[in-house]
């Protein structure tokens, strides 16, 4: 078939991927390559005909994987080698996160690395023998392009086809081992989890190894949780700089708020601009934590505007939160986000500018280098140099004055970038990234005292239950377009039953806990590995992979085992009911070996160990009458409690409460007066009816 060729109008014919759902898979669905989506059609075909399979994997806010199409699969010569040789199929990693990993895992055993877009070379039985990230349409400096290297995996296949199918052999049974299981992680685990962290924290900028720079907040997470446990000021020092040196730079955008995936530079500067919703909310729970922690409102500052810009920019008119923006705008990497001198000295007046010129460091020559010539191109990212305070001494200006003068100059540049071509969102609802958000959300709104967060997380979670479940109540992974699909994976249920977990903290409705419970069976009877113990990332029955795996690694996003591990301690603490201990027990197993070799890379789950060696318990607040138990709540929810679960038994709630978590049915609020009960390791100081009562039965534990 020739979809690519052109029609009688002068229009390229769509190719298969025309019928997708995918904003990534509809990018490609006019290029004269071949394209399949995954599938088993796919797969006969290359098994029928003798192909060799070319598997793309991207998405579609990633800035190389623009670059890709444009010189190769939209080439006519490259898509001529490509179907003449090969069947192509093209998959949005987002969509399918578990070939993602599957394969990145492939990646990463045949070279060492991986990326995307993610391209390799299987045989029709899907077992990979060949993997590069991007690579160029040409030579380039030496190395082959796309055209060499895939004419000559086609004369491999003809000539020596034995030496790739032994290869692919070795990587197939690679992928299909499973972790061992240990013994239960001990505390030092926790010692060596910030020491690792301590070896590899950037002194100078803040963060974590060298450039590239991704924010992972899960580190900042645990790093919060050790100095409560520990007192260790070190660990605070870290999460401090890195929040604050984050904020300031241009991994932030200054003007519309929000985070960019990652630091080109080890300093923060240079963002890869696209924006993923997975670190938005993530994000927003590591700048809530350290407010709660230190009391300093530029944390708090911070985690409302990145809450902003998701209610702006990335929420559905249905209140579920879309995935990413791009990176690029019109073919340009970042031009959306960056600004001239000249620019900036046109759109605000004198004083305002010189203000912000010098806050924001910007010069003529610009600090933004043309990716591909390395020449500086007259164009600045925002950033701050200097903390608002210094500037404000170095201006001989109050704090509030500087605020206000880079506040203005925000408000006129974000209305000048409204004329620009905005940068394409990629509007797929996805129930696990979904789940995160409405965490940060419902954590954000208990610490803030601000009911419209909790509002938007209930909004999001109401969504995702009522238009992503199939008929047997299990969860489905994407939505868009009116159309919901693909089979719910081993992330969408942990971390969805985080969100609701949090968002029943915040809310205190039955409703929402016994959906986080349900949902917990579903997972455990389809993912758990009944023979070494784990979650698998694929549920039983689903039979397009060649190996179900068990993922433990925590990276840019939390593994799921990690966060199921959390999850079912809390839900062990919210219930009173020790099976979730248990489970929770049998699953840290499997992080005994992982951990002892490189305890950084699993630092989700030590938040979740931090929980079984630290002080954890209950809260219970019984409202009476008085009125008084809505003040209890909110002097808890403005503490950093990370060991403590909350629970609010409300006249709305005492009939269904004790169905859910039997140890409250004995609570009560004698006398209609609003009483406390501080409980921890399942024993229970005396009720108190006082705010001040309740703290100090909290500082005792």
């Amino acid at each position: 078939m020739d979809e690519g060729d052109p029609g009688e109008s002068g229009k390229r014919k769509p190719n298969r991927l025309i019928n997708e759902v995918s904003p990534y898979l509809l990018q490609h669905a006019f290029n004269p390559v071949d394209w399949y989506a995954w599938s088993d059609e796919a797969f006969a075909r290359a098994e029928r005909e003798d192909r060799m399979v070319f598997l793309s994997i991207g998405y579609a806010t990633c800035h190389w994987c623009h670059v890709m199409e444009r010189e190769s699969f939209e080439d006519p010569e490259v898509a001529r080698v490509l179907n003449e040789h090969f069947v192509a199929i093209k998959v949005d990693r987002e969509e399918r996160p578990d070939l993602d990993h599957l394969y990145m895992t492939a990646s990463q055993i045949l070279t060492g690395a991986g990326g995307w877009p993610l391209n390799l070379i299987l045989t029709p039985e899907k077992r990979p023998f060949f993997a590069m990230t991007y690579i160029p349409r040409e030579r380039r400096f030496g190395s082959r392009g796309i055209i060499d290297v895939l004419t000559g995996l086609a004369q491999m296949w003809r000539e020596d086809r034995e030496k790739l199918l032994a290869s692919a052999q070795v990587v197939s049974r690679s992928l299909d081992a499973r972790p061992e299981r240990g013994r239960s992680p001990q505390r030092n685990m926790l010692d060596a989890g910030f020491q690792d962290l301590l070896l590899r924290y950037d002194r100078v900028s803040g963060g974590f190894g060298p450039a590239p720079k991704f924010p992972l907040p899960h580190n900042l997470l645990f790093l919060l949780r050790y100095y409560r446990l520990k007192e260790e000021r070190k660990a605070l020092e870290m999460v401090e700089k890195t929040l604050r040196s984050m904020a300031l730079g241009g991994i932030c955008d200054q003007v519309g708020h929000g985070f960019h995936r990652y630091s080109t530079d080890a300093g923060w500067l240079v963002p890869h601009f696209e924006k993923m919703l997975y670190d938005q909310a993530l994000l927003v729970l590591a700048f809530t934590e350290a407010f709660q922690v230190t009391g300093d409102r530029f944390y708090e500052r911070v985690a409302r505007e990145i809450l902003a810009y998701v209610d702006r920019e990335m929420t559905s008119p249905e209140g579920a939160f879309f995935s990413a923006q791009d990176a690029d705008t019109a073919g340009e990497e970042g031009g959306y986000y960056l600004w001239t001198r000249a620019e900036l000295e046109e759109l605000l007046d004198p004083d305002i500018f010189r203000v912000a010129a010098d806050a924001w460091h910007v010069t003529t020559a610009g600090n933004f280098l043309d990716p591909v010539s390395g020449e500086r191109t007259g164009k600045n990212i925002l950033h701050l140099a200097r903390t608002p305070d210094q500037f404000a001494a170095r201006l001989k200006m109050t704090g509030e004055g500087l605020e206000t003068a880079l506040t203005t100059a925000r408000d006129a540049l974000a209305e000048a970038r409204r004329e620009r071509e905005p940068p394409m969102t990629d509007d797929k609802i996805l129930t696990d990234w979904n789940g995160l958000m409405i965490a940060a959300c419902a954590r954000a709104s208990r610490a803030f005292s601000e009911p419209c967060y909790a509002d938007r997380a209930e909004a999001a979670c109401g969504f995702l239950l009522d238009r992503l479940r199939a008929g047997d109540g299990s969860l489905l992974h994407r939505y868009r377009d009116g159309q919901a699909g693909i089979m719910g994976q081993a992330t969408d249920y942990a971390f969805l039953i985080s969100g609701l977990s949090e968002l029943f903290m915040a809310r205190s409705r039955p409703a929402h806990l016994a959906a986080a419970l349900d949902l917990w069976q579903i997972f455990h009877d389809r993912f758990w590995d009944t023979r070494h113990g784990g979650y698998f990332t694929t549920a039983a029955g689903q039979d397009d992979l060649i190996a179900r795996r068990i993922d433990l690694y925590d990276g840019a996003i939390p593994s799921a085992n990690s966060v199921a591990f959390t999850d079912l301690l809390t839900l062990s603490l919210l219930t009173g009911d020790t099976v979730y201990e248990k489970r929770a027990s049998e699953l840290g197993k499997l992080y005994s070996g992982p951990l002892s070799r490189s305890p950084a890379a699993y630092t989700f789950f030590l938040t979740g160990l931090s929980l079984v060696y630290g002080p954890s318990g209950e809260i219970v607040i019984v409202e009476g009458d008085d009125g008084a138990g809505q003040e209890m709540a909110k002097a808890v929810h403005q503490r950093y409690l990370p060991f403590t679960v909350v629970i609010r038994k409300t006249g709305e709630n005492r009939e269904e409460l004790p169905r859910l978590a039997p140890f409250t049915e004995v609570m009560d609020a004698p006398g209609g007066k609003s009483t406390a009960y501080v409980c921890m390791r399942h024993a229970c100081s005396r009720p108190v009816t006082t705010v001040d009562e309740m703290l100090a039965a909290i500082e005792k534990k």
